[in-house]
């Protein structure tokens, strides 16, 4: 009896732990259950970005010889104000001066010419209605006195050319303002257009800045932006966006000018100043990169519930940022989303949710 007794009782006992096995083996232990590290997107609202740039006139013009020569006197450089018929530099003129004498020479010859022509016409109109000279001789007298006149307009015209020739060689400043780029040296021979001074003229200015290629979106002209200037970080001058570059340069940014709305007097050509612009206002949902993956040509990422299990959601995003990507849509701001190792992860996986300083994070269902 006692027998039967002790081999029910080993029975009992080899089943319970037979059991006791099974059932440890089906529940997933605490250590099996991943730690994964999530947080809720951002909200972004209003945000101010600043740019450096330089200021600048906001005309310039460039200014040459009209005609062609050698530099003898330069008389301002890089810097200096100018006025309105100002002599900025000076031509050598014995060039021109002996081609004016020369075609002086021909007007008065041509003017010679014509008086003879004209003399003698004056003549055969007296004798032709007696007729002392016959139709033909008349005819040839008086298409040479309209040779004459044509030869004498064209002497006259040389002339005048000679005359602004000499003329040509005083490089005169047409607006107020400074120079801000010489390419003259005395000594030096010029062609006739060549550009020889840049002169910024005075007025209105301008703080031209670059924008790199993923912001230019958030930026429209007449945008209202401010100015401070290097030299006195603690004052700001109103401004507006007054024209942006239609296209980007090598280094994928967007040169973009800002028109001072004030402070024009006081603020110097070449200053370095930075723009301040504010960004869109709307509401935007902003995740890290680290956050998304893609399945195709769909992007997902992965929510947390309230059971602590992911759900793969596909989502909408904007233009990538160095850090983050804005969620157009399917997200909300409550939703918690894994911020790494997402492509480690299965669909409704359970996790235990934690942040970044690896604190236990509980979500709340609905949020």
């Amino acid at each position: 009896m006692s027998t039967i007794k002790t081999a029910c009782i080993g029975i009992i006992i080899v089943c319970s732990v037979t059991l006791w096995g099974c059932s440890h083996h089906d529940a997933p232990t605490e250590q099996e259950v991943p730690l994964v590290m999530v947080a809720q997107a951002s909200s972004s609202h209003a945000e101010q970005k600043s740019y450096a740039g330089e200021v600048q006139a906001r005309q310039q013009t460039a200014l040459a010889f009209r005609v062609a020569g050698q530099v003898v006197e330069r008389y301002v450089d890089v810097g200096d104000q100018v006025k309105v018929g100002q002599v900025l530099a000076r031509l050598d003129v014995k060039d021109a001066e002996l081609q004016k004498n020369a075609t002086r020479a021909q007007l008065e010859s041509a003017q010679s010419a014509a008086k003879i022509a004209g003399d003698e016409l004056k003549r055969y109109q007296q004798l032709l209605p007696m007729n002392a000279v016959s139709r033909s001789q008349y005819d040839a007298v008086e298409n040479q006195y309209k040779a004459a006149m044509s030869s004498l307009k064209q002497a006259q015209s040389n002339d005048d050319a000679s005359a602004n020739q000499t003329q040509y060689n005083q490089l005169i400043a047409s607006k107020n303002g400074v120079i801000t780029q010489r390419n003259l040296e005395v000594g030096q021979v010029v062609s006739a257009g060549q550009a020889v001074y840049q002169l910024a003229i005075d007025g209105e200015r301008d703080v031209v800045v670059g924008v790199p290629e993923q912001l230019i979106s958030s930026i429209k002209t007449g945008q209202v932006a401010e100015v401070s200037l290097w030299s006195k970080p603690e004052e700001k001058f109103q401004a507006y966006v007054r024209e942006i570059a239609p296209a980007a340069d090598q280094s994928r940014t967007y040169r973009v000018k800002v028109a001072l709305r004030e402070g024009s007097g006081v603020i110097q050509l070449g200053q370095s100043a930075r723009v301040f612009l504010n960004t869109a206002t709307h509401e935007t949902l902003n995740i890290p990169l680290s956050s998304v993956s893609a399945q195709g040509q769909q992007a997902y990422v992965l929510t947390v519930k309230a059971d602590n299990t992911v759900h793969k959601v596909p989502v909408s995003l904007g233009a990538y940022g160095r850090d983050s990507v804005p969620v157009l849509s399917g997200l909300a701001p409550s939703d918690y989303v894994v911020i790494g190792g997402v492509h480690l992860l299965r669909d409704k996986q359970k996790i235990r949710p934690i942040d970044r300083e690896n604190r236990a994070v509980t979500v709340r269902a609905g949020g």
